[in-house]
């Protein structure tokens, strides 16, 4: 499986501070594709900068180890947690103004933003946690 990104890799968006192996199966892939295409890669274009991903995909066990719900859409390749280390408020409200999104969450006063997409259901949900 090849990712196709102008800005990220297969690699950032299933990384893990556990190091744990941590492979989408096809479905989980393709929604990282429609995350990447429709999210991730348009925003940072108009954004400019390097965008970290600190979590893409997540299986199970990586999820779990996260302090992730069974529900997470990180389990289900359709979410990421970025940051930019000193503007994510900016980006947040890029991705707000500018996007179609199932989550747009702030998250520890934007100690990140997590976003998902999820071509089925982009209520625009804004959180705050």
């Amino acid at each position: 499986m090849e990712l196709k990104s102008k800005y990220f890799t297969l690699k950032e968006l299933t990384v893990n501070k556990n190091n744990l192996p941590n492979i989408p199966n096809q479905e989980q892939f393709n929604n990282l594709q429609l995350l990447v295409t429709n999210v991730l890669d348009p925003l940072r274009e108009m954004y400019g900068k390097p965008i970290t991903i600190n979590s893409g995909f997540r299986n199970k066990k990586v999820n779990d180890l996260a302090g992730g719900v069974d529900t997470s859409e990180h389990m289900r390749g359709m979410a990421a947690d970025i940051d930019t280390n000193n503007d994510n408020p900016e980006l947040y409200q890029l991705i707000k103004k500018n996007f179609k999104f199932r989550q747009l969450i702030d998250e520890k006063n934007f100690s990140w933003v997590h976003v998902s997409y999820n071509k089925k259901d982009n209520k625009k949900q804004l959180l705050k946690l």
